[in-house]
């Protein structure tokens, strides 16, 4: 069977920082850098922000994404965005079942599934998110609760639209505590991810599926990560918000010798 060609991503996950200044001084900053990047650049801002960051990353080689959307269309929500506004303000993707979304704000796989479905019917680039805490690590469980959460966050997904989906493996023990997993680790996880996605589509959507790893990633670890075959791109944090980090990582993406170092762009 002839080889997929899958995307490299290198998405940042702002969090809650960043006026909407900030965030323009660090896109002015950022785009020289990444004018002829050869990986798709991602960045999910806060919602404030992405009108005025979308408007001006359009002439660059970056996207510009939401960190999180409701399931429903519209109606008596007080505080919360559609995935149509999202939309509507200029975001191409959305990061969807982050592991802070789950733990701070209880957001069930059940829930994570109707936002994913939802993003894909409103032509939004779904990141999906999973992970396992430290408990279930120790326990032996890892697998267990990834594919409990692909096979619930995933259900009834159409296999077509499957094919612009994400997936992002986050040990939850990683994030923020500079305690990354070994790129062994992660390798070995992106694997079974990959067959999970094959047992719930099928090989094609399996290989087409670009696995990004998160979890305290930086500009010092993520070569690691990158020269692995099943890890086509990171998930950053804190290392995101700084433009000199961010395009090191960027760089390192575009010289890495994985091997998928022959990635197209996003379709």
């Amino acid at each position: 069977m002839e080889q997929v060609t899958r995307r490299r991503v290198i998405c940042g996950n702002w969090k809650m920082y960043k006026t909407i200044d900030q965030a323009l001084h660090f896109i002015d900053e950022l785009s020289p850098i990444v004018a002829n990047a050869n990986c798709n650049v991602y960045l999910a801002v806060p919602f404030t922000a992405i009108k005025l960051m979308a408007d001006k990353a359009k002439e660059l080689h970056i996207s510009i994404g939401a960190q999180n959307m409701n399931d429903a269309t519209e109606g008596a929500f007080t505080g919360e965005v559609a995935a149509l506004m999202v939309k509507d303000a200029g975001a191409s993707f959305v990061l969807l079942g982050h592991s802070e979304r789950r733990r701070v704000f209880k957001e069930d796989n059940a829930f994570i599934n109707r936002k994913v479905k939802r993003a894909l019917q409103s032509d939004l680039e779904p990141i999906l998110c999973i992970g396992e805490t430290f408990e279930e690590r120790e326990e032996g469980r890892t697998q267990e609760v990834l594919k409990e959460q692909l096979t619930a966050c995933l259900n009834g997904v159409d296999r077509e639209l499957a094919k612009k989906l994400i997936v992002a493996y986050e040990p939850v023990w990683a994030i923020g505590s500079g305690k990354a997993a070994t790129s062994e680790i992660a390798e070995e996880i992106q694997s079974f991810c990959r067959e999970t996605l094959a047992s719930l589509f099928d090989a094609e959507v399996a290989d087409r599926t670009p696995l990004l790893y998160g979890g305290s990633v930086t500009s010092e670890n993520s070569k690691d990560f990158l020269n692995q075959p099943n890890i086509d791109g990171l998930l950053i944090g804190s290392a995101s918000l700084h433009p000199e980090s961010f395009a090191k990582i960027i760089q390192l993406c575009q010289n890495s010798a994985s091997s998928n170092d022959s990635l197209a762009k996003g379709e």
